[in-house]
């Protein structure tokens, strides 16, 4: 689902749209938020209403790697990055490992 295709579902289906804004923490920017609101309305229809949390979970996943440098395991990540394909997040801030700022200061 492109951008413009997040757009379109959100004009067709204003309750689910509505639904998901219920889902914005107090903490997160507006930036967080649009971003994590688009994978969540990318990945809404793969999940039955019984299992939304494990959609917010995985949103939330995706949205502290991206954002705050997090890691998770290896197979969890694939999932979320398969998730997340298309999501263009701008200025979306870079992390180094702690081996790569050792191994730079070299």
């Amino acid at each position: 689902m492109m951008a413009t295709d997040v757009e379109d579902f959100i004009k067709q289906n204003r309750e689910i749209a509505d639904f998901v804004e219920t889902f914005k923490t107090l903490s997160e920017s507006e930036k967080h938020w649009q971003s994590r609101k688009e994978f969540i309305l990318r990945n809404f229809t793969e999940f039955e209403e019984a299992h939304i949390d494990n959609l917010l979970s995985l949103s939330m996943v995706w949205a502290n790697h991206v954002f705050l440098g997090c890691r998770y395991s290896p197979d969890l990540m694939e999932k979320v990055k398969l998730m997340a394909e298309g999501i263009d997040v701008h200025d979306a801030p870079v992390f180094k490992t702690r081996d790569e700022i050792m191994k730079q200061q070299r």
